[in-house]
């Protein structure tokens, strides 16, 4: 089954009154793009069609047209040069050759690389590939080993697809990412209904493209991994919590970094005699009105559910270790206007150039505000844009507060990016400000069997305590017992240190992949899943190899992946999250950075978009 379709759209049968209706509400810079697209008529470029009249004019005229049968779109794919030029009148700016063959391939704009057409339908059903985990990344591998037509099974522990989108159900859930670049490339959903879509909306996305694709029927439910070990060969032999073992080939961990909760480490959590549970384990059926609820934690979950639960609780106490840069979005939880919505489903190419435009504008231009200016001595940031951006995002916080107290405790003292950035909407600074809720920021002493004591005396009695504490995400792979070449555990290899070469693969580990591995974390921009089609492309390449070799099993040179690594090491310490002063998720207790990714997009997309066959051992 091919997958690379996402170019299609509906017909179009509404009246030219009801076009013109919807063009109101159009991404202009997407739909001049489109329209030169669809006619190749150049002369879009001229600054005439930058004019709104003018160009929904032009636009009437052609969807119209071809609704009537008079023009044709053109479906030849485009060159790279009148695409950059494309790009760049877009976005009335530069930009640089490099990433045009990115962001093509990002947009469907590129031939699709069917590698497996050359290599016998009998040879590559000689491969058996287990996935573990049926979250986004575990989808994206299945679909494209069903397309090349590789037999592989998908372990899942929970009882539904989704991953982080089935597990994490709390109230205010949403993704932080535009709803209409979170989602694969090659297949996009016109129908989000907000730009930062809710979780069910989410869920509901992954669970139809399953469905769309047929796997369920390689899906292993309720199947939680308990070990994998490389035999010989070629061959693992992976195991389940309930017994069941089977040879594999490869083995691809789909278990990404934010999948097993923490929970925190203090004195007497399970001698409090109220309910408690983590906010990625949300009890359904704990009713919070009217309740006193204790909240740990002002991550990026609780950022949200906090504003929800506060309209209905008796009192909610938010306890804060640090708090949180927020950074403008006043469309957060904007729906997507119906016009739009229209356009993105019926008009050919519309769909591709906002995708490019929301790529852009989240791109690596942000990465040189998170670098360290080794220059700079201004407390609270790392060079002269972090100052600038400090003092702006400050003054957009403080204008929403006017209570001198809550305002000390919620203006970071770490440089923006740092530590994760939430998008903001004034939705959590007017929550802290309702009577029923605080923020208390004197360190958690013990849990009692009432409430919570704090190191300067004070108690707050609770019927709940939620903990938004974040995930185990040092602990990549865990608790799966995972064992590599001589009965090497990946758990003592890695220690509190976890690497991978490119994020993927480990030393000793032959044919064991991981997605979303060490050092793959994206803070500066992008979205997760670009990484990962980044990933399962590479991965693709490595199996053609395999397949096309008399080799049965690769892995990383050791010498390649250690100047890897130490590439990644020295310039995550020059980011506004690796310096010394800021204590995250992000780092390792020894103070590494294990999770970030700290060079542009642009250049993971390079260094995974061809296969360096050097690198790699074969056997």
């Amino acid at each position: 089954m091919s997958i690379d379709s996402p170019n299609e759209t509906a017909a179009i049968s509404l009246r030219n009154a009801d076009i013109q209706q919807a063009l109101t509400d159009a991404h202009d810079q997407s739909l001049r793009m489109a329209l030169i697209q669809i006619t190749r008529d150049e002369t879009l470029l001229s600054e005439r069609y930058a004019d709104r009249e003018a160009l929904h004019h032009f636009a009437l005229e052609v969807i119209a047209g071809i609704r009537d049968g008079g023009q044709s779109v053109a479906t030849d794919l485009p060159d790279a040069m009148s695409v950059h030029q494309m790009m760049q009148t877009m976005v009335d700016g530069e930009i640089p050759k490099e990433y045009v063959p990115m962001m093509m391939q990002e947009m469907s704009l590129t031939e699709p690389d069917r590698w497996y057409e050359d290599i016998p339908a009998e040879k590559r059903a000689e491969l058996k590939v287990a996935v573990i985990g049926a979250g986004l990344s575990g989808i994206l591998a299945a679909i494209r080993l069903q397309e090349a037509g590789i037999p592989f099974v998908v372990f899942e522990k929970d009882r539904e697809v989704g991953g982080t989108w089935f597990e994490n159900s709390y109230p205010g859930c949403r993704v932080d990412v535009p709803s209409h670049f979170y989602s694969y490339s090659f297949a996009p959903n016109h129908n989000w209904s907000s730009h930062f879509s809710p979780r069910d909306e989410l869920f509901d996305y992954f669970n139809e493209v399953v469905d769309r694709y047929e796997l369920r029927q390689h899906i292993r439910f309720n199947a939680d991994v308990s070990s994998a070990e490389y035999v010989d060969n070629g061959r693992w032999l992976v195991t389940t919590e309930s017994g069941d073992a089977d040879e594999f080939n490869v083995v691809i961990s789909a278990v990404g970094q934010l999948n097993r909760p923490r929970l925190p480490d203090i004195k007497g959590l399970n001698g409090f005699k109220g309910t408690t549970f983590h906010s990625a384990a949300w009890q359904d059926d704990v009713d919070l009105s009217g309740k006193r609820i204790v909240v740990i934690g002002t991550g990026a979950s609780a950022f949200q559910f906090v504003p929800e639960i506060a309209k209905e609780a008796q009192h909610v106490s938010v306890l804060q270790r640090s708090p949180p840069w927020l950074m403008p979005t006043p469309h957060y939880h904007h729906e997507v206007q119906a016009g739009h919505q229209w356009l993105l489903r019926h008009v050919p190419y519309y769909a591709n150039w906002y995708r490019f435009w929301l790529f852009w504008t989240g791109c690596d231009a942000f990465l040189k505000t998170l670098t360290v200016d080794k220059n700079w001595r201004e407390p609270g940031s790392i060079n002269a844009a972090s100052e600038k951006l400090r003092q702006s995002v400050t003054a957009y916080m403080t204008s929403q507060v006017h209570d001198d107290e809550l305002l000390s405790k919620i203006i970071p003292d770490y440089p923006p990016g740092g530590k994760r950035p939430l998008r903001d909407n004034g939705m959590w600074l007017a929550a802290l400000q309702r009577d029923n809720v605080d923020l208390v920021t004197d360190p958690i002493s013990e849990i009692t069997s009432s409430g919570v004591a704090l190191v300067e005396g004070a108690t707050i009695d609770a019927d709940v305590i939620i903990c938004a504490t974040g995930f185990q995400a040092d602990h990549f792979l865990w608790p799966m017992d995972i064992t590599g070449r001589n009965g090497v555990s990946l758990t003592e290899y890695w220690g509190s240190n976890p690497r991978a070469y490119l994020g993927m693969t480990v030393p000793q580990f032959p044919n064991l992949f991981c997605l979303y591995g060490p050092n793959t974390n994206l803070v500066h921009g992008g979205s997760i899943i670009f990484h990962s089609e980044c990933q399962v492309n590479y991965i693709m390449s490595c199996l053609s190899h395999l397949l096309i070799t008399e080799h049965r099993s690769l892995e990383p040179r050791a010498e390649v992946a250690e100047v890897f690594y130490q590439r990644v090491d020295d310039a995550n310490r020059k980011r506004a999250w690796g310096i010394p002063e800021v204590q995250s998720w992000y780092k390792n207790s020894e103070g590494r950075v294990t999770q970030n990714w700290p060079f542009r997009l642009v250049d993971y997309w390079r260094e995974t978009h061809e296969l360096k066959k050097a690198h790699f051992d074969w056997r």
